[in-house]
């Protein structure tokens, strides 16, 4: 098969092996779940604010260190995609810059991101923040509302909320438990404000939110996996959350010319034309061929009688 120009290079993902076997019987059951859906490759796209932890999502999922990732540096400078194939299974993961700069939405990333996805098919949008922000402002609602914009409503039906340093201790008075679903829940009326979501549009088909802890400090279970402190098994949970999104009913998003461009004005206008043509048509051209026909009628009447049918027009 021919390689596309600015594509990765598809390398065998031998990370997977890195797991604890648990871990890997895990994933290669969910990886086989899709292979019976007839999907055979995922494009997953990781999008967020900068520092969130959205490069380290994809080494862990990966099982590899693909992506740079800095103390110095909190993001990747542009986009990049991460391609790993398994049993005829190709998984990409595309990591993205932060989508804020000096407070405000940075338009330039994300006009960078929406070219870099042309023609790609986004199967699944990870949304990336962090659990251990206490508060949400407008400033996350115009990143979604950024995020919707470019690229359709319909994006978040294949979109999961992921909350990283997972590895947190809630202030006190709360429970782990408590400060995840009040964090989830603020964030998620963030989402539904930003995307312009209805009530009647989230029924049934709510956004998952899940959490992943990426560093070295993450605890394990008896079998070496990386556990969270509700006891989460967090990675093949995590893909195990995705699979389910991909199996929603729902369809990937198509990032092509016309959506990152949007509709085109002169196409807009052309549905327009016949309603005008009408216009005139009956209000105009009807109007004018009255005028002309009673000018034409008059012209063989004398004077008197002009005046008089005038006359009587305005009379009665």
């Amino acid at each position: 098969m021919k390689q596309r120009m600015g594509s990765p290079l598809i390398r065998e993902w031998t990370g997977i092996q890195q797991f604890p076997a648990a871990t890997q019987t895990k994933l290669l059951e969910l990886l086989g779940k899709l292979k019976q859906e007839n999907v055979s490759t995922l494009t997953v796209l990781v999008m967020g604010k900068g520092g969130v932890g959205k490069s380290s999502i994809v080494n862990s999922i990966i099982g590899e260190r693909a992506v740079a990732v800095s103390a110095f540096q909190s993001e990747a400078p542009r986009p990049m995609m991460v391609s790993r194939s398994r049993a005829g299974f190709t998984l990409n993961i595309i990591d993205t810059p932060g989508l804020v700069e000096g407070g405000y939405v940075n338009d330039q990333a994300l006009e960078i991101i929406k070219r870099f996805l042309l023609n790609r098919t986004i199967d699944v949008l990870l949304y990336v923040d962090r659990l251990d922000a206490y508060r949400v402002d407008n400033l996350d609602r115009q990143v979604v509302k950024a995020i919707t914009d470019s690229f359709g409503k319909e994006i978040w039906r294949r979109g999961l909320v992921v909350l990283t340093h997972a590895q947190f201790s809630p202030p006190d008075g709360l429970s782990y438990d408590d400060f995840f679903s009040r964090r989830s829940e603020a964030l998620l009326k963030v989402v539904r404000l930003g995307a312009r979501i209805k009530k009647q549009d989230i029924q049934g088909s709510s956004i998952p939110v899940v959490l992943v802890e990426n560093s070295g400090r993450c605890n394990k279970n008896e079998s070496d996996e990386k556990i969270l402190p509700n006891g989460t098994v967090w990675i093949p949970n995590l893909v195990e959350i995705i699979t389910d999104v991909v199996s929603n009913g729902s369809k990937g998003i198509l990032v092509d010319k016309k959506l990152i461009e949007g509709p085109n004005p002169n196409e807009r206008g052309k549905l327009l034309i016949p309603f005008i043509l009408a216009f005139q048509y009956f209000f105009i051209v009807k109007r004018i061929q009255r005028w002309i026909k009673d000018d034409i009628a008059k012209e063989g009447l004398p004077v008197w009688e002009q005046r008089y049918k005038s006359y009587s027009n305005r009379r009665f």
